[in-house]
């Protein structure tokens, strides 16, 4: 007869309570990880589509001409005045002598319608003077025709009475004639002499107008000088301010056309950020917000920055083919505005090591 033993009953294995542990530390992580991401987007807007920026100016060329020498390298540090280009400036130097050349004769005009302005005053004196002379002498012969007449006049008498021969009353009748032909030659030297006079006045006014006219061609010609010297300075280009210079793409032997940019002057004087924010962050922002700035050339440093203010426009409007949602078929695009951010506290060293262009993540604190 066989015996039925019931085996004893193998203990249960206790369920281990490191998976619901890590599982639930994992999700309360995540939920202060994503509470904390929440609230920290509440309070702040960044981007990573930012850029150092600085003053940049072009080096242009005023005048026409062929390279001679450049000054300059790629890259290189210049302080304001250096030279950087010199142009051949025999063109130049041809045109400031032609110019002085001409100033000298407008000079020459001036003085030969001066000294005839003088020659021709002096001849008027002279001719006012004979003129009072002649007046003088004509109102003698009219004395000496009233007194002849008056002669004649009392022999006529006397020869109608025989108290007197015929021929003192001739003598009487020709002094008389005499004296009237001394009076009409004295009138008519008097009247040539003033209409000399005239001609005289005439010829000073013109004399008076060449002076004026020989004056305004001397200055136009005193200007064309200046002008002349003018291009002549432009032909050696300095730099307009302190700062490195970019690509130096020119040589010598090269022409360059007057208002052609030659290269770009990087003026290490200031620095700033330009981050272009999507349209729907700047809500919030305003002037004067703090700014956390992280470069991606110094991964290890932190900066500090402030907004300093905003774009009128958006970077699309300023490109060189702005959109026209008028035409075609419209799709919306998110529209980014560039907003200015100045550096604060800068260290100096930190800060001559910057260069434009380079990328910057932007955090905005909205508080």
């Amino acid at each position: 007869m066989e015996n039925n033993i019931t085996p004893a009953a193998e203990p249960k294995k206790k369920k281990s309570l490191v998976f619901p542990i890590i599982l639930a530390v994992v999700l309360i992580g995540g939920g202060i990880y994503g509470y904390n991401t929440y609230t920290y987007g509440q309070s702040h807007e960044e981007t990573d589509d930012a850029q150092i920026a600085s003053n940049m100016s072009p080096v242009i060329s005023k005048v026409s001409g062929y390279v001679k020498e450049v000054k300059v390298k790629d890259n290189q540090m210049v302080k304001k005045g250096d030279t950087l280009v010199i142009l051949d400036d025999r063109d130049q130097r041809i045109a400031l002598q032609q110019a002085e050349a001409a100033l000298a004769t407008a000079k020459s005009n001036i003085s030969n319608a001066e000294a005839s302005t003088t020659a021709t005053s002096k001849n008027i004196g002279s001719s006012r003077a004979a003129v009072t002379t002649a007046n003088a002498q004509i109102e003698a012969a009219r004395v000496n025709v009233w007194k002849t007449g008056q002669d004649l006049k009392r022999y006529a008498n006397l020869v109608k009475d025989h108290s007197i021969t015929e021929q003192q009353y001739e003598q009487a009748l020709a002094a008389k004639q005499t004296a009237d032909r001394q009076l009409q030659v004295l009138i008519d030297q008097r009247n040539q002499i003033a209409e000399q006079t005239g001609i005289a006045s005439s010829q000073t006014a013109a004399s008076s107008q060449q002076i004026s006219v020989a004056g305004s061609v001397a200055k136009q010609r005193a200007v064309d000088v200046e002008n002349a010297k003018l291009n002549l300075s432009y032909t050696v280009i300095v730099a307009p301010e302190d700062g490195y210079v970019g690509k130096v793409p020119i040589q010598a032997g090269q022409f360059l056309q007057a208002g052609a940019q030659l290269f770009a002057l990087v003026k290490n004087d200031q620095k700033w950020i330009v981050a272009n924010f999507k349209e729907t962050q700047v809500n919030k922002m305003v002037e004067g917000q703090k700014v956390k700035i992280e470069i991606d050339a110094f991964p290890d440093r932190e900066f500090e920055g402030e907004v300093s203010s905003f774009s009128p426009a958006t970077g699309a409007t300023f490109s060189i083919l702005p959109p026209d949602n008028a035409s075609g078929n419209f799709v919306k695009v998110v529209q980014r505005l560039p907003v200015k951010i100045d550096f604060v506290n800068l260290d100096k060293k930190i800060a001559g090591r910057l260069r434009t262009g380079m990328n910057v993540k932007a955090e905005v604190s909205l508080k």
